[in-house]
Formats: C-alpha cells, structure tokens, sequence
C-alpha cells in the first residue's frame, strides 16, 4: 500500500513512513530529504514518530548544519553512498551527475561495500525508528530504499510508485532553486538512452537476488537477522 505513509514533519516537505510496503513494518523506517529545515516541532514530531537514528548519505563536502539542531535523543550516522574521488564517480558524473537511476546497478556492482555500509549502519542501529536522507531524498535515498524494500519484499510496482513520488514532493523546493521540472529532465534523459524511470527502476530489482547480494558482499549473518528483525518486526 502507497496510501497513508506520508508524514508531516514541519520544515520538510519529503518525508514518508516505508511501512506498508512488502512486509516493512510502521515506524521501521523513513526517507526523506536533509532534514535541515525541520523546525523545533518538526523535529518533535519525528521523536514522537519513534525516530531515534539518523543515517545521513551525503558526502562531506555536502553537509551543512541544521536550522535546528536535532534532540539529543537523535544520533546521526554518517555513510557517505556516492564514492567520490573514484573513477566510478568522475565517470558517472559526466553522464548523468549521479542524478538519475541509471547508475543503479553499476553502483550495486562497482561498489557494493558503500551500500552494505549503509545497511549495516540501519541494522546497528538504537532500537527506535531510522530515518536515511541524502541531500533531496531522491537518488542516493531512492537507491537505499530500493535495496531495502526488495530485501522487505515490496513489489517492483510499489518501489517505483515510492521512487516517483519524491518528485512531487519536492517539486516547489526546487522551483524555489530555480530549478526545471525535474521528472521532465530525467524522463528526457533516461529517453535519450533508450530507457525510462520505471525500466531502469524494474531491471535494478531485478538484478537484485536478496539477502544474497548483502551477504556475498559483507553483511554478516547477525546484522542481516538484526536488519530483518527491525524492517518485519
């Protein structure tokens, strides 16, 4: 189900709850964009909504600080998702900035030990709900979620209808940036290479077998029952 996962923190406009996908639980896990424009009550809609870890997936040189600092009963985790300074990164940025979910399953393949990181940091994590956030919640969240939902067991249909959502949901934050229809640009994009959001979404699954993929990859047995046991509850 897609209906009634959205939440409504004040200061982000990108924010959802992934339970009710596959067998994700309510109050397992939640997407959304940098949370630095949450206000005090936002972020006191977020402790009431369980959260108590943050997992941020941006790179360094991508931070800035809060408007308001999160409560001390938040931890952030930092995982950086894109590996900068890389030939992967310099060869990815000149085709699409890392911006379209065309480099999906390149990434799932080249560099697998930054998406178990950020994995594992999930089933580490406090007990309590987990938020992960990149910078809009789009892409590298998208690429995340993806990964977390098929191991969940969401459809292909409810991971894509969960992908395209976020381009709605930030539609007037990036109008405010002066930016252009965003869906617009991908759709052009991922056409010109003969490809569609959904077609590319649909072969990254695909290509996914689950749990094995995390395992073949470094996630120990421990942290997969762990992440489990916090994703079904």
């Amino acid at each position: 189900m897609i209906e009634n996962r959205e939440l409504a923190w004040d200061g982000c406009v990108n924010v959802r709850d992934l339970g009710g996908l596959g067998k994700i639980r309510r109050g397992a896990l939640v997407r959304m964009e940098a949370p630095t424009r949450l206000s005090e009550r936002g972020w006191s809609q977020a402790l009431d909504h369980g959260v108590r870890t943050i997992v941020d997936l941006r790179s360094p040189g991508e931070r800035t600080p809060p408007l308001v600092p999160p409560p001390r009963e938040i931890t952030t985790v930092r995982v950086p998702l894109d590996p900068v300074g890389t030939p992967f990164h310099e060869h990815w940025m000149r085709i699409d900035k890392l911006s379209t979910p065309l480099y999906y399953r390149a990434l799932l393949a080249e560099h697998p030990e930054l998406v178990i990181a950020a994995v594992r940091a999930i089933a580490t994590a406090a007990p309590g709900c987990v938020v992960f956030h990149c910078a809009g919640g789009k892409d590298r969240t998208g690429l995340l979620a993806l990964v977390l939902l098929t191991l969940g067991g969401a459809s292909t249909d409810e991971i894509i209808a969960d992908y395209l959502l976020t381009y709605e949901r930030m539609r007037d934050q990036y109008a405010e940036l002066g930016q252009p229809d965003l869906l617009a640009v991908v759709t052009e994009f991922l056409a010109e290479h003969d490809t569609t959001i959904e077609d590319t979404l649909a072969a990254t699954v695909e290509s996914l077998t689950m749990p094995d993929y995390l395992l073949d990859n470094g996630l120990s047995e421990a942290d997969l029952d762990a992440l489990l046991a916090r994703l079904t509850g």
